[in-house]
């Protein structure tokens, strides 16, 4: 796995590399050499947040941990990531590593975590879908009282998502 090490206003020391490094080995029994783990560092007044994304054959795992050591956050996230893997093995087998769950070593804390087989689907909704820029999406999805709103951007043709962030700025998700 191909580690990517991003510090948001802050150096990453290369002792903190080598922990992750070290530490993200876990995943190499689920995930072969293409897999590309991105660790996001960042402080925030007396915590510090880790974003753990994992890219794998188009399949991406994330977990976002506030903690307050780098060390402890990352433990957090990979039990995250774990929960997640474990959560939805049956849908994943085929696209993690063959055996990935062969030797099941994990079976001490899954147990809490039921296999989710089939998702419940309770709504479809249809609607309209006109042009719009991401300004008036945002518009619209404030005014419906919804966390995110699909359209159809008017300034390059491509299906969008517009959705509110955490800390309150907007953010939008756009095919490549």
């Amino acid at each position: 796995m191909k580690i990517t090490t991003i510090g948001r206003q802050m150096e990453v020391q290369e002792d903190l590399k080598l922990l992750f490094e070290r530490k993200l080995k876990k995943f190499d029994k689920f995930f072969d050499d293409e897999a590309t783990a991105y660790v996001t560092l960042s402080k925030i007044k007396n915590s510090e947040r880790l974003e753990l994304t994992i890219s794998n054959h188009g399949t991406m795992f994330r977990a976002e941990v506030t903690a307050e050591t780098f060390n402890n956050a990352l433990d957090e996230a990979i039990e995250k990531i774990l929960r997640q893997i474990r959560k939805n093995k049956t849908k994943l087998e085929k696209q993690l590593r063959s055996g990935a769950f062969a030797d099941e070593g994990m079976t001490d804390s899954s147990a809490a975590d039921e296999e989710e087989t089939d998702f419940n689907i309770k709504i479809v909704k249809t609607f309209d879908m006109r042009p719009m820029t991401p300004s008036e999406a945002i518009l619209h999805m404030n005014l419906l009282g919804h966390h995110f709103y699909m359209f159809s951007n008017a300034e390059n043709g491509k299906m969008s998502v517009a959705y509110k962030r955490d800390d309150g700025d907007y953010g939008i998700i756009e095919p490549m």
